[in-house]
């Protein structure tokens, strides 16, 4: 294994005051050494990393891999490689497969999958009921015990809707210290929707989405969960009012956690309007004032993490009617040029800040030690080097995933991944993947 000295980074280690200029040196899969004026060993290479910042390894709670049975949209391999050119060294991958990762054998294929693509580790979601069927709890215990230690359960893209199956997910998975992350949607309130409902849906003519039906179901479960005392973490909030529920729980000190994605902090209602299909997503795109509610969410902790909820799809799915079209977008590689630009160039967030929303607090809701670690001398390898100053414009052709539905095309967006490193090996080096994974 070759060791490498990264020299002169700003390296982002804890508060601001903590943040500094220093080298790091990484060998057999640990940091080994930070300071400054480090030498490098025989055999070591030497990237000059003036003017980037060092971070932990992006870890993202919420990812569409799509295999098994979507391979057209998606591979655990393609999904893993536009991961590392995002600087993610770690993804949960929801259980929406086909079939449903409801099982300890599916549960498993997927983290097979994982460790063989070599490019970020996969930690599979189960899914809470058999098929996503929202009628019956799926094998928990089996996926928990499994190869894969599932921790996360989730029947995202669809709400577990019935309250009493949802209490009890909730205490069954208490047993094993497991989260529920529940997808957010009362889907008697959004039959056949489309995009946000309010004035903007009515003049289009597209079924309205209320937020209510997003809101009511937060709230229920945040009670549920408060009546259980297990863990409850909220998929892609998009709300103001969402934000406001999730606010006054914490408040109380109970225990939810909630993730907002990067289109939810930038982009509104109004590109519906141009009957681009790129722009449906489930939730939806809301109004500008949703968009500050949750932005300030994210800044004063309200919300704990950023969660891309990259969702492939090929063209035929998006290349057609708006009311045909599935709802998704792409993210994984776009993430964190969304957030520099939303939070951290508008000051409401630091650096600091960023990588305990995208690193340490994803990785201790998911339960994994691996990942999420600051940069010290001891601790994985695992980190991404960011250039703050780079600006480039989104080409959906020139991604590493299957699929080309970001709803970012030709946007100018700030910050370029230059280096991601997976226990002390290049994944992508000089802004490029490298030629192959790091098997695990």
């Amino acid at each position: 294994m070759t060791a490498y000295l990264i020299t002169g980074a700003k390296v982002v280690v804890g508060g601001p005051e903590k943040d500094t200029v220093a080298d790091l040196l990484i060998d057999n899969g640990e940091i080994v050494a930070v300071g400054t004026g480090l030498d490098a060993p025989a055999g070591a290479e030497t990237i000059d990393a003036t003017g980037l910042i060092a971070l932990p390894g992006l870890v993202d709670l919420h990812t569409h891999l799509r295999e098994p049975g979507r391979e057209d949209a998606e591979t655990v391999l393609t999904g893993t490689r536009s991961a590392a050119l995002g600087g993610f060294t770690a993804v949960f991958a929801m259980a929406n497969t086909d079939p449903v990762a409801d099982t300890a054998g599916v549960v498993e294929q997927v983290w097979r999958l994982g460790r063989e693509a070599g490019y970020a580790d996969v930690y599979p979601i189960g899914a809470v009921t058999v098929g996503r069927q929202g009628t019956q709890l799926a094998e928990l215990g089996a996926m928990a015990d499994s190869a894969a230690r599932v921790r996360v359960f989730s029947d995202d893209g669809d709400c577990v809707w019935d309250a009493a199956l949802m209490r009890r997910a909730l205490e069954y998975v208490k047993a094993f210290g497991g989260t529920i992350a529940q997808h957010a949607q009362e889907p008697r309130l959004t039959k056949g929707a489309q995009m946000n409902e309010g004035a903007l849906s009515g003049v289009l003519g597209l079924t309205g989405w209320p937020s209510v039906a997003e809101e009511s179901i937060i709230a229920r479960d945040i009670l549920l969960n408060a009546h259980v005392g297990s863990k409850l973490h909220i998929c892609h909030l998009s709300t103001k009012g969402s934000v406001e529920i999730v606010r006054a729980a914490k408040r109380r000190g109970l225990e939810v956690t909630a993730e907002v994605t990067p289109h939810h902090l930038l982009l509104t209602e109004d590109l519906a309007a141009s009957y681009n299909p790129v722009y449906k997503v489930n939730p939806p795109l809301r109004t500008k004032a949703d968009v500050e509610a949750v932005r300030e969410g994210l800044a004063d902790g309200t919300i704990d993490i950023v969660a891309t909820d990259h969702a492939p799809h090929p063209v035929e799915d998006k290349d057609c009617e708006w009311s045909a079209a599935a709802f998704g977008m792409t993210g994984l590689e776009t993430a964190l040029s969304v957030v520099q630009h939303t939070m951290i160039d508008s000051k409401l967030l630091t650096w600091a800040d960023l990588a305990d929303r995208m690193s340490y607090r994803p990785a201790a809701i998911g339960q994994i030690t691996e990942h999420g670690q600051p940069l010290e001398v001891g601790a994985p390898a695992n980190l991404v080097l960011v250039d703050p100053a780079a600006e480039r414009t989104v080409v959906p052709t020139e991604t590493a995933s299957l699929s080309r539905n970001t709803p970012f095309a030709g946007m100018k967006l700030p910050g370029k991944v230059t280096a991601t490193f997976l226990r002390g090996e290049p994944t992508v080096l000089d802004g490029k993947l490298t030629k192959s994974g790091i098997s695990k």
